[in-house]
């Protein structure tokens, strides 16, 4: 409400911000895709009471990034031998027993299978 005296004008606001000086737009901080939440979440499930410093998150998000990158590359070549065009959960399990050495393997396997369980019965 305008003071007794002064007539408020048609269309005006309170507070009208100059123009920005470059481009006019704010600028966004460029998003960084990282595991690192999903990592700490595993840590603190296995060892609640350890920490990881940045530098040791950032290697553990390099190793994740590249073994999914050997999973994907190796299930996309499984897809092509069979000539398919659709990735399956058993592509990847074939993959992931190709990729991983013995018991780290077996383990793999088993959660990865126990995921899609849980999975398809929460849909």
């Amino acid at each position: 409400m305008a003071p007794t005296g002064q007539v408020a004008k048609k269309g005006s606001k309170k507070a009208v911000k100059p123009p920005r000086a470059s481009g006019g737009k704010k600028r966004h901080r460029k998003r960084k895709e990282s595991y690192g939440i999903y990592i700490y979440k595993v840590l603190k499930q296995v060892h609640p009471d350890t920490g990881v410093s940045s530098r040791a998150m950032t290697i553990m998000n390099s190793f994740v990034n590249d073994i999914f990158e050997r999973i994907a590359g190796e299930a996309s070549r499984l897809t092509q031998y069979n000539k398919k065009s659709t990735i399956s959960s058993r592509e990847i399990q074939t993959a992931v027993r190709l990729l991983l050495p013995g018991e780290l393997a077996k383990h793999a396997v088993s959660e990865g299978t126990k995921a899609v369980t849980k999975y398809t019965t929460a849909k």
